[in-house]
């Protein structure tokens, strides 16, 4: 019922909200991360998501593939609305699917986002130090927890993270080229993202984890960046590592972006070292 409910927001999407398209330069809205709020692949920045200004409304659509080395996929799709470029919703759900650690199996997580920008512009405000600054939550519930992630020793099936961010955005800062730094503080208890639920039997209660992501605009259309993520480590099977990753994002035309990236996920359940490529595609207004 979830995907009929996104598909048909995402359809709606694509015939209303261009009537709202939005005039921020381009690549301002970021891309999508993995819980479907404007930022990286892998973490939210202060950006609001759309190209809205402080008078319209802007929206996202996004479609992301994953696969690891040791065969484990992640399909992520969603939408996000932005409100005046001052408060963002987002709802995504991704499938994790299970590799042959439980073949033919796979793990639903659903989640709903709220974004506010509480001060500052990561764009106009060049003469100003202070960054653009947004807290947000990630509303998450695991569809499938007492499957695998209750038996690994997970204590929950939905939490909710909470996270400030500080994004800037330094216009002709290197060789004439744009530069974008982001900072995020999380507070989770998330396994995975929340993949694996949430809480564990070596760690259960939520911790302050930080997050980074430095980007430069290669061409007026193409973004080359790289992000880090701290995640808790509350199980007591494998060590949860932190993730990282390296992406590239080509704007053909204004309103849709493919990223390519390059990600470290560490150890996943019994399967150390994962390594994946993964292919992202996003409408933007």
């Amino acid at each position: 019922m979830k995907n009929i409910i996104t598909l048909c927001i995402f359809n709606l999407l694509l015939y209303v909200v261009p009537s709202f398209a939005g005039d921020r330069l381009l690549a301002t809205g970021g891309v999508t991360q993995i819980e479907g709020s404007a930022g990286g692949g892998l973490n939210p920045w202060a950006l609001i998501s759309g190209y809205g200004t402080d008078t319209q409304i802007g929206a996202s659509a996004y479609y992301t593939e994953l696969r690891t080395n040791g065969g484990f996929e992640l399909s992520s799709g969603g939408v996000s609305i932005g409100l005046y470029n001052r408060v963002e919703v987002s709802l995504s759900q991704q499938k994790f699917g299970l590799s042959n650690t439980v073949p033919g199996e796979s793990i639903r997580l659903d989640s709903l986002g709220v974004k506010v920008r509480v001060l500052g512009d990561a764009i106009y405000d060049q003469d100003n130090w202070v960054p653009q600054i947004a807290a947000g939550i990630q509303i998450k519930h695991n569809e499938d927890f007492s499957f695998v992630p209750k038996s690994l020793g997970a204590k929950k099936s939905s939490s909710v993270d909470v996270y400030v961010s500080a994004t800037k955005l330094y216009l002709a800062a290197i060789n004439g080229r744009n530069v974008l730094l982001n900072a995020t503080l999380l507070v989770t208890e998330a396994n995975q993202f929340g993949i694996l639920g949430f809480g564990g039997d070596k760690h259960d209660g939520y911790r302050l984890e930080p997050a980074v992501s430095l980007a430069l605009m290669l061409t007026d259309n193409i973004l080359l960046g790289t992000e880090y993520r701290a995640k808790p480590d509350n199980l007591s099977g494998p060590k949860e590592d932190d993730a990282k990753d390296l992406f590239v994002t080509w704007f053909p035309v204004r309103n849709l972006s493919v990223t390519a990236a390059y990600v470290d996920l560490g150890n996943i359940a019994d399967k150390d070292n994962q390594k994946a490529w993964y292919l992202s595609g996003q409408i933007s207004y």
